[in-house]
């Protein structure tokens, strides 16, 4: 087995030979060196945000000291959570949607996390990043093309990092596959695909209490997600949420890192979901059945890569369906799908031309930050990926390093959302997509989950 250098050493040679980070914020941003704890603040304490915020009060190298919201139901929530880690009482912050600027103001305070609608978080991101806070921002983080260059100049400009909380790069079958990807063993990689294939009907539609699943309100009438989400559905037609796709598979193929997107291509089917559910749901007399909803209910989108692998991503949130991400990867020697929960490696599977479980070979190659940590993520969100991705942000807090993840994976993942939508728009027009590094990736080295750190 290949050693693998640590990210600590490839940190120490990367600021030794000039060709690593290129944000690196300066100690003296912070009040206290090699800090123990970092004093982190909440932007959003909705259900996402609770999620966070229990597994920051879990543990003793974190103080919260601040927590915004906009809406009382879910502060109270949040505090009740708080009053039971037996932990200090934050400051809590009531003041409407730009109350979090009082927040920032917070001299003490290291590090943010945004859990908010889409639509807030890149002006929140820009705010944080210029009051000189790592920002850790729940998916996505641009919502246009604009937005994510204007993210990607802050963070050069401030040298805070800004890291998007994509937590499926975490996960167990990933990660061992990405440790196989490095050890060789599907050859060099070809094709790619993956997506979000999740049922969210019931999600997108609730009765306005806490009740998600029971009726067909949303906007105003709405609770929780319906709010805010479900106007994406309404006005938008791309790939409303490729993160979780693109996140995992972008890591294996080095992008911005030695490799990059260059091209893309969407298509979209016809709508019909949404509105048979509220049909079905709610009548067809109901004012929500005579929304024409834009978002189609299966996008595909097709990738090209500088190093010519190419990436299939499908969004597909509107028709019933059990859940998968619908992970492929294949090589000159072989191919993983999580579908099936298959592998098959030539001259190396049981039987020629036939699938295999992948278990055996995903407990083999088991990821070293699985083996170490897995007992510290047990009964963490999905699955204890949300440990994961919350360690991995706090470390970099601590250790005054880049995020793993950073600001030009997060506007590259982020991008893929308008410019899917500008192909659909042309008719399935090839885009170009943007070289949000501006030539970095050519000389960039992946370091992401390079040993047991991070």
């Amino acid at each position: 087995m290949k050693q693998l250098k640590t990210r600590r050493d490839f940190l120490k040679d990367s600021a030794l030979t000039g060709v690593g980070l290129t944000i690196l914020p300066s100690s003296a941003v912070f009040a206290k060196d090699n800090a123990e704890k970092v004093r982190l603040g909440f932007i959003g304490v909705g259900f996402r945000g609770q999620n966070h915020l229990d597994l920051a009060l879990r543990r003793d190298d974190v103080e919260v000291i601040a927590l915004c919201d906009v809406q009382q139901s879910m502060m109270d929530m949040a505090l009740k959570q708080v009053s039971k880690s037996n932990k200090p009482k934050p400051q809590v912050i009531l003041d409407g949607p730009y109350g979090y600027r009082k927040l920032l103001e917070n001299k003490d305070m290291d590090a943010v996390i945004i859990s908010t609608p889409w639509e807030w978080h890149t002006i929140m991101c820009l705010d944080a990043m210029n009051a000189k806070k790592y920002v850790g921002c729940e998916v996505i983080t641009g919502v246009t093309v604009e937005e994510c260059w204007e993210l990607v100049h802050t963070s050069e400009r401030t040298g805070m990092p800004l890291m998007m909380l994509e937590n499926v790069c975490y996960r167990r079958d990933v990660m061992a596959v990405l440790n196989m990807v490095r050890q060789g063993i599907f050859g060099e990689l070809v094709h790619l695909q993956g997506g979000y294939q999740h049922d969210l009907r019931n999600i997108k539609f609730n009765d306005g209490k806490t009740n998600p699943g029971v009726g067909v309100e949303f906007g105003e009438k709405g609770f929780s997600e319906a709010q805010w989400r479900t106007h994406h559905s309404v006005n938008r037609n791309g790939d409303l949420y490729p993160t979780h796709g693109i996140g995992p598979v972008a890591m294996m193929i080095d992008i911005n890192r030695g490799n990059r997107f260059t091209q893309l291509v969407s298509y979209s089917s016809k709508a019909r979901g949404l509105h048979n559910y509220v049909v079905e749901k709610g009548g067809e007399n109901h004012p929500n059945a005579k929304i024409n909803f834009k978002l189609g209910d299966i996008v595909t989108t097709m990738i090209r890569c500088a190093n010519d692998e190419t990436i299939l991503l499908q969004h597909d949130t509107n028709l019933p369906r059990p859940y998968s991400l619908g992970f492929r990867v294949q090589g000159t020697n072989g191919i993983w799908m999580d579908v099936n929960r298959s592998i098959y490696i030539e001259g190396k599977s049981k039987a020629t031309h036939r699938w295999e479980d992948a278990q055996e070979w995903l407990d083999k190659y088991d990821h070293p930050l699985w083996k170490k940590y897995g007992s510290d993520a047990a009964g963490a969100g999905h699955g204890g990926m949300d440990w994961f991705v919350l360690n991995a942000f706090l470390e970099a807090v601590k250790l005054k390093t880049n995020t793993p993840q950073d600001v030009y994976d997060a506007v590259a993942w982020s991008a893929i959302t308008p410019l899917s939508e500008a192909s659909i728009a042309l008719g399935g027009e090839s885009v170009e997509f943007p070289d949000f590094t501006n030539g970095k990736w050519m000389y960039r080295k992946n370091d992401f989950a390079l040993d047991d750190t991070y």
